[in-house]
């Protein structure tokens, strides 16, 4: 399965000129209407809007990529725009957004689906890449810039290494389809160049990702939680923890490892609410049998 196998030559528009940010969120459901992929535009535009209320999705340097996840989806689809001369999107860095990538999927969609979407988030990371799509000018270029980005990604691509870190993280955000990656991987990138070994869980729509071990648990001295929704920490009691935004992990890594360097994690204590419902579940149970 490949990236573009989500990209419609329909639903990408080049060197478009939306005003706002909400007719540029239009402008990119429209194109997944003209391709078959949504059913109704409304409800995707009010998920689309209520994922925005939450936090913007305008990240850095002109990269914007809005998503959704419903019923009024058909199928696991990705829409693009670029705007040369930017439009203002809310972007963490008041940088306007020149490259616009909607992310949709149903709320079923397939695991594999979502990890390709989460694959394109990732690439999208890569400056040079990005300003390649934003520069392209037929939508065919688009697609074999993008495929030709996948396979350089696949062949260079390192295997996921368990095993004894002193630092794991946790990333989340509230739809799970892009930011959630985006920080993991902004997370590994900067643990690399300052020579830190870090294992990172990841919460996306379809589950979780790259999931810590009880053994990596245990012998980790700190942990990262880079969430925009609440996720199980219980597990994490005693450990020495710095709790921030997803977006802080995307724009920001280095402060995080520099902020355990200065000694400015603090112990966490479990409450009974940190515990997932699932747990809370099984403990009345065997309460009430007990």
């Amino acid at each position: 399965m490949k990236i573009t196998n989500f990209i419609s030559k329909k639903s990408v528009a080049l060197d478009v000129h939306p005003s706002t940010k909400q007719e540029a969120i239009d402008m990119l459901i429209d194109l997944l209407m003209t391709a078959g992929a949504v059913k109704d535009k409304e409800v995707v535009r009010r998920d689309v809007l209520s994922r925005e209320a939450q936090g913007s999705t305008g990240l850095y340097d002109g990269l914007a990529t809005p998503h959704a996840q419903d019923t009024a989806v058909k199928k696991t689809a990705i829409s693009i725009i670029t705007v040369p001369e930017g439009v203002n999107f809310d972007s963490v860095d008041n940088k306007p957004a020149r490259l616009i990538v909607l992310f949709a999927a149903p709320l079923k969609a397939a695991t594999a689906e979502m990890t390709e979407m989460g694959r394109l988030a990732v690439l999208l990371m890569d400056s040079e890449f990005k300003e390649s799509l934003i520069r392209a000018k037929s939508v065919d270029e688009v697609i074999k810039l993008i495929d030709a980005k996948e396979s350089e990604r696949s062949k260079s691509e390192v295997p996921e290494v368990t095993g004894d870190s002193k630092i794991i993280a946790v990333t989340a955000c509230p739809t799970g389809i892009s930011s959630s990656f985006m920080a993991r991987e902004s997370l590994k990138r900067c643990a690399e160049k300052m020579g830190i070994n870090v294992r990172v869980e990841v919460y996306g729509a379809a589950g979780v990702y790259h999931a810590l071990t009880d053994e990596e648990i245990q012998n980790a001295d700190f942990v990262i939680i880079a969430a925009s929704k609440k996720v199980p920490i219980s597990r994490f009691n005693g450990k020495k923890m710095i709790q921030t935004a997803v977006g802080t992990a995307i724009r920001k890594p280095e402060q995080l490892f520099e902020r355990i360097k200065a000694g400015q994690a603090q112990v966490f204590h479990a409450k009974e609410d940190d515990e997932p419902i699932s747990k809370k579940i099984i403990k009345k149970i065997k309460s009430i049998f007990s």
